[in-house]
């Protein structure tokens, strides 16, 4: 099934390498017999489907190859959905282009209420002090 991560591209299923193996942990038996854990891995390096910039910022966060395994669940099945949507989403998150910030000035209420909160704060620990000779 191919992985579709809109709005960029949709990864073939030719271009996915899928491996089941045992996994550990709970279930007894069957987690003894099934091959239930999944490891999906896309060569990104080797990609027709993408771009060259998105290779490049793929490359960057990930290596040449992006690996998810999961064995979350029971069912093989399940942990294919899994990885499928894994995959899907560090890819999106990676892709998407970071918001540069804008420097902004303060407002004048915001300045007001620091101010405001400053004074309130030292009137506080005033009270707090030991009484003086003078007072």
């Amino acid at each position: 099934m191919a992985i579709v991560i809109p709005p960029y591209f949709t990864i073939p299923d030719i271009e996915l390498d899928e491996r089941f193996t045992a996994s550990g942990g709970p279930g007894g038996q069957h987690a003894n017999k099934a091959a239930t854990r999944v490891e999906l891995s896309w060569d990104i390096g080797e990609s027709v489907v993408i771009t060259d910039h998105q290779r490049q910022t793929l490359t960057t966060h990930f290596g040449p190859i992006l690996r998810v395994v999961v064995d979350d669940e029971r069912s093989q099945l399940r942990n294919r959905a899994i990885a499928e949507e894994r995959l899907a989403g560090r890819v999106r998150t990676a892709l998407t282009p970071v918001k540069t910030r804008r420097a902004t000035r303060p407002t004048r209420g915001s300045q007001r209420r620091r101010v405001e909160s400053k004074r309130q704060n030292s009137q506080r620990k005033q009270l707090r002090r030991k009484p003086g000779m003078d007072d």
